[in-house]
């Protein structure tokens, strides 16, 4: 480094916006996240051991993602190389994994690869690494504020390990200010500020758990206040208010407020209350959900809750999810209410969820049971001679193209999953099944005389 790069350094540092001066050296630095990275967990083991695999880092803005990247960077031995997926490309990668392959094969050292909004690469982007990620070449950091199980290639999933940031609490902020008042190296302390509790109580609250949006606000407020008569700047709650003029509606993917209202959006649905569930939708659009997350849950609330009640539900919800994208916002909120309120009133039903859920009980219970010979293939050259599809009924050749036959493994013979209910197109469903359940018994009879 120069002297010049050495004077460029040193007055971005200075320079740089509270939020970026105050963010945490070290592991012991951070505020919030115990959950992750308390002294007994195995990422704070991990990064003071210099023993990190490929993580992702998924959390709501100002969680402190980059943070721990950048605390990382300054305790690993590691290279530690870092790139934004948006404004980073292919070449870019390129050099990076260049870069790696050198510092393996020539000085045996690590490469730690700090990729911000990974989930902003397409697949072929995210594929381009996974062999890289596989054989040890990088170690991967991704931070992204979407779901990664939707968002990042499903490989580079299995490969990583997730750990979910919350966002912080009224204390975890409040400790942040008071840091970030008083603090004379990297923050505010010369200025010589005074927060008031009230000031303190309110940006806590109103900062959503992003302390980056709280320490913003401090730092606008202390810059834009003139002293008081004691020669202090006294940050009220008027100033504070006049900081932050609205309250971030967002919805991060991991705090209570998302949780609550998705949760009372698909309960509202359930229990067939349109007017509460197209409140919701209107809460979260307007908050800046994405549209896509919403038909997500539809098109589950669809299956689990409406079923084969009304089997054009999930058509339903599954056009209103291709005509998101086609759209986008804000027309697709149109399409949201229809859907939203289709579902809402459509007849009830749970009957297929709970049959999933008690055949996968019975999978886990008993492992994969022999399937009848006769329902096994039959088209390979040795399924004679082992007796597979010797026996088979072909359903379309019998009256009303049914035949009684075994199904189920053997030592299941009889179980039932699927019980259909009173509502809607399952009565129809219940009563077709009624008949051919009392033919198999006739059938049954018939055979045993």
């Amino acid at each position: 480094m120069d002297l010049f790069e050495y004077m460029r350094e040193n007055n971005r540092d200075k320079e740089s916006p509270l939020a970026a001066r105050m963010r945490p050296r070290t592991l012991d630095e951070v505020v919030g996240q115990q959950h992750i990275i308390a002294r007994d967990k195995l990422l704070y083991r991990a990064i003071q051991a210099d023993k990190l695999s490929s993580i992702i880092l998924y959390g709501p803005p100002g969680t402190g993602k980059t943070t721990l990247a950048k605390v990382i960077a300054g305790t690993t031995k590691a290279e530690f190389m870092q790139i934004n997926a948006t404004v980073a490309g292919k070449k870019d990668m390129e050099e990076v994994v260049a870069k790696a392959l050198d510092n393996l094969g020539m000085y045996g050292k690590k490469t730690i690869l700090f990729i911000d909004e990974i989930h902003r690469f397409n697949k072929g982007q995210q594929d381009y690494l996974l062999p890289f990620v596989e054989d040890g070449t990088v170690i991967l950091i991704g931070a992204t504020t979407e779901n990664p199980y939707f968002e990042v290639n499903g490989a580079l999933i299995s490969r990583s390990i997730i750990f979910e940031l919350k966002p912080l609490s009224t204390d975890d902020i409040k400790m942040l200010l008071n840091r970030a008042v008083t603090d004379t190296e990297r923050g505010m302390g010369a200025y010589r500020a005074v927060l008031e509790p009230d000031a303190e109580e309110f940006l806590a609250d109103i900062a959503d758990g992003d302390a980056r949006h709280a320490l913003n606000a401090i730092e606008l407020g202390i810059m834009t206040t003139e002293r008081s008569g004691d020669g202090l700047i006294h940050i009220t709650r008027q100033v504070a208010e006049e900081c932050i003029q609205k309250k971030v509606a967002r919805y991060d993917k991991d705090g209570d407020n998302h949780y609550d209202t998705i949760s009372a959006f698909i309960k509202s649905m359930r229990g067939s209350d349109p007017d509460a569930a197209v409140y919701y939708l209107a809460r979260m659009l307007n908050a800046g959900e994405d549209p896509k997350f919403i038909v997500r849950r539809m098109m589950v609330c669809a299956s689990e809750d409406v079923g084969n009640a009304d089997p054009q539900a999930l058509q339903v919800a599954v056009a209103a999810s291709l005509a998101v994208e086609r759209l986008g916002m804000p027309e697709a909120r149109i399409t949201l209410a229809q859907a939203v309120t289709y579902i809402a009133t459509a007849p009830k039903s749970n009957a297929a969820y709970l049959a999933v859920e008690e055949a996968s009980e019975v999978v886990r219970e008993t492992g994969n049971l022999p399937i009848p010979p006769h329902l096994q293939d039959a088209h390979y050259k040795s399924a004679a001679k082992l007796g597979h599809g010797i026996g088979y009924k072909y359903a379309h050749d019998y009256p009303d193209h049914y035949v009684t036959q075994q199904y189920l493994p053997y030592e299941l013979s009889g179980r039932e999953f699927y019980s259909p209910t009173g509502n809607g197109y399952e009565v129809k469903i219940r009563e077709h099944m009624k008949k051919l359940k009392e033919r198999d018994l006739k059938d049954r009879g018939n055979d045993e005389q």
